[in-house]
């Protein structure tokens, strides 16, 4: 099976493939032999586009040569399910969002995880399920553009603490939403939380034109 690597910035989305895209004529095509995520951010933000893609022969190959050009910051979170089958999610930046952080030195990634849970929500994680994807995402840090890596897991919370949002992280609410109505988690949040959604089949009936 072709590989597949989806790097976000923002709203847009550039796809390293192996194959063409489906759809190709909604996706401008990017040069491989010149790619730089650190040249190219500010080109992709200013581009009335929002799909792009890279055709190589090995995806995963040249995905780690693309890593390696760019400071990676590694992170940790997780899609939250409490006893009565709602999702909890938290509203940051004017969009709705998963709870996850930066790893810490020599913290394993599912501690990360967990913690980053419970310190964004002020709840208990009681169970710590399997791992649902990766995804990643270019943003400035500090006046550098980097690339996070992120590492999300499905958990559990008997959810009877009040939430708490960290408002020292920018988070502005935190809520427990039922399967049937996060209408307002797909209609405002970022690419890469809804590949998670696809992911754990929370959203089916608006697939995102990379999930094929």
């Amino acid at each position: 099976m072709a590989q597949k690597y989806r790097i976000y910035i923002n709203e847009k989305v550039i796809l390293l493939t192996e194959s063409e895209p489906k759809h190709a004529d909604n996706f401008e095509r990017l040069d491989a032999e010149t790619f730089d995520l650190k040249i190219i951010y500010t080109w992709i933000l200013a581009n009335p586009n929002k799909l792009f893609y890279i055709k190589t022969a090995n995806a995963r190959v040249y995905f780690k040569t693309v890593k390696k050009n760019i400071t990676l910051i590694e992170a940790a979170g997780g899609l939250v399910m409490n006893t009565k089958g709602q999702y909890l999610f938290i509203y940051r930046n004017n969009k709705w969002d998963l709870p996850k952080g930066k790893i810490e030195k020599d913290e394993k990634v599912k501690e990360a995880a967990v913690r980053e849970v419970e310190e964004e929500c002020g709840i208990k994680v009681s169970e710590l399920g399997e791992k649902i994807c990766k995804t990643y995402h270019v943003y400035v840090n500090r006046g550098e553009v980097v690339l996070k890596k992120t590492h999300w897991f499905a958990m559990k919370s008997k959810g009877k603490e009040k939430l708490k949002p960290q408002k020292e992280e920018g988070i502005t609410d935190v809520r427990w939403f039922e399967h049937e109505h996060i209408e307002p988690i797909v209609e405002n949040t970022f690419p890469s939380i809804m590949d998670v959604l696809h992911k754990e089949k929370l959203v089916t009936n608006k697939v995102m034109p990379l999930s094929e």
